[in-house]
């Protein structure tokens, strides 16, 4: 299996970025630790980051038939971006929105999201360990609807 994680904006800035909210892992470091959980489920994920909304969406577009699920935290994009939303649900590839804090415990403006009636799952609040989980938790779906 072959998966793609999208981070947005400001992610890039995680370990600097507010580490009493966001926490002091480096994007990279979990990135390199995701990428090694993933070798040991025999799963190929590739890594992108953008601070631009048209390059995510460009990058959603340019892996369809090459990916079999998405994990994506797209940051305050969430709250906002209906065109990543339509990307998502034009592919057709199964996606686990995922946030390193509990969206719902913060700001009110943070708790509408427009990507997460189209997911296969949200996984939020777990900070750095969201990722694995979201990554468990779309594994898991993929192969049981392969059963």
């Amino acid at each position: 299996m072959h998966f793609l994680l999208i981070n947005g904006p400001n992610l890039n800035l995680l370990g600097r970025r507010e580490p009493e909210l966001y926490g002091s892992n480096s994007l990279e470091s979990i990135e390199k630790e995701l990428i090694e959980k993933a070798k040991k489920e025999d799963l190929i994920l590739d890594c992108f980051q953008s601070n631009s909304e048209g390059e995510i969406i460009d990058r959603i577009h340019n892996v369809i038939g090459k990916v079999d699920g998405i994990l994506i935290n797209a940051g305050a994009l969430t709250h906002t971006s209906i065109a990543i939303r339509d990307a998502l649900l034009g592919t057709d590839i199964p996606y686990i929105e995922l946030h390193l804090t509990n969206t719902y415990a913060r700001e009110e403006f943070r708790h509408k999201s427009f990507l997460s009636d189209g997911a296969v799952g949200l996984v939020c609040g777990f900070g750095a360990f969201s990722y694995q989980l979201a990554m468990e938790g779309l594994l898991n779906y993929l192969r049981e609807s392969n059963n």
